[in-house]
């Protein structure tokens, strides 16, 4: 396929894969799709344990290693977009633009191909399951393919950049990203007798507006980080003060450190508030992935590739919402960019939506850079 071949192949996938969003885990039919797009290139899907989502492969087979990657769940949302396009299934929406982020893969895939001779290297193709889980990230690299890549690349849509602007920084662009729960227990009693017996709500009431404290206290003003209580049930009735009291919220962060700290705060308040009520507190915590880390000296050449690509370059901003990729670049060196799709409802939101034109220059890009990197080890 020549340029023009391959910008319509992938336009027309973009398609397909928005009108089938498949939840984590689930990209069944995403997953064949791909496999068929791949095989009808030459291109060769590696044989490995992955129940969804592949890694291709094209190149020499032989040293330098780069990997781009790309994710292709999609989300738990109706679409309200109002496409000509939009999702046939109800419930699920690609609102995060991983649609985009597969054929922008698969268009780099495509051109490379078209290029092999000229490789001196070999890229894998990493088409990642349940990045939303989030989680799909560990399952590759517990495959052991990817021990040998010495540098990785990956994309997110942004719909604070018009076509052609990218968001590049180094060091964090998103964020380490932890969920807990705590149930406060007590002891519970008639309404109209608390000193009888031990109220949690109390204990959940205190520990909620404590927990606030965290971030405007115990971490460095200049550091992003929250702690956010988004969930919260007890009793079932006007008239009784109940035996427990549980709640869930999640903590983000830019640094190692802040994140430990806060996790430290967290059980020291949960079990501080639930003792100074006479009960006590139990909390289990869920640690999802880190933050991501953009290394200087990648970061610099990703931003050489786009300005030698007459695309635009933006400091990326912090965000503070969190993404798997990170989970590579613990072990990896490499950039995580933004591309802009144009201006558009936030990533989420049932409105969402990416301008397709992005998809030429996105793909060019990403091929670019595996293309490019070679040369730099």
């Amino acid at each position: 396929m020549n340029e023009r071949e391959i910008l319509q192949k992938i336009t027309d996938e973009f398609y397909w894969f928005h009108r089938h969003p498949e939840l984590s885990y689930e990209e069944v039919e995403t997953t064949k799709r791909l496999r068929d797009d791949l095989a009808a290139a030459d291109i060769e899907v590696l044989d490995l344990p992955l129940n969804t989502g592949l890694v291709a492969k094209v190149g020499t087979g032989e040293a330098p290693f780069i990997a781009l990657r790309c994710d292709i769940d999609g989300l738990p949302i109706q679409e309200e977009s109002g496409l000509d396009y939009a999702s046939e299934h109800a419930g699920r929406m690609h609102a995060c633009g991983h649609d985009f982020h597969i054929s922008t893969v698969l268009g780099s895939a495509y051109l490379l191909k078209a290029q092999e001779k000229e490789l001196h290297g070999t890229v894998y193709l990493i088409f990642q399951p349940a990045e939303e889980a989030p989680g799909g990230a560990r399952k590759v690299m517990e495959t052991g393919v990817l021990k040998k890549v010495q540098a990785i690349f990956g994309l997110h849509t942004s719909p604070l950049y018009d076509v052609g602007t990218l968001g590049i920084r180094a060091g964090a662009v998103t964020a380490s990203v932890d969920k807990f729960t705590v149930t406060f227990c007590g002891k519970g009693t008639h309404a109209a007798h608390p000193e009888r017996g031990t109220d949690p709500i109390v204990m959940a009431a205190s520990f909620v507006t404590a927990a606030q404290s965290i971030v405007s206290r115990n971490i460095d003003p200049a550091h992003p980080s929250l702690v956010s209580i988004t969930h919260i049930e007890s009793g079932n009735t006007w008239n009784v003060i109940p035996e427990s009291a549980w709640l869930e919220g999640t903590v983000r962060c830019l640094t190692a450190e802040d994140r430990k700290r806060i996790k430290q705060r967290i059980y020291e308040l949960a079990e501080g508030q639930a003792a100074s009520f006479g009960g006590h507190a139990e909390l289990t915590w869920y640690a999802g992935p880190p933050a991501t880390n953009n290394t200087p000296d990648w970061t610099d050449f990703a931003i050489q590739v786009a300005e030698a690509s007459g695309l635009t370059v933006e400091p990326a901003p912090v965000n503070l919402a969190g993404e798997d990729f990170a989970y590579y670049q613990e072990e990896i060196p490499g950039a995580f960019v933004l591309v802009g799709t144009g201006k558009s409802p936030a990533n989420h939101n049932p409105k969402f939506h990416v301008d397709p034109a992005a998809l030429g220059p996105a793909a060019k890009y990403m091929a670019r850079l595996a293309k490019e990197a070679f040369a730099r080890l």
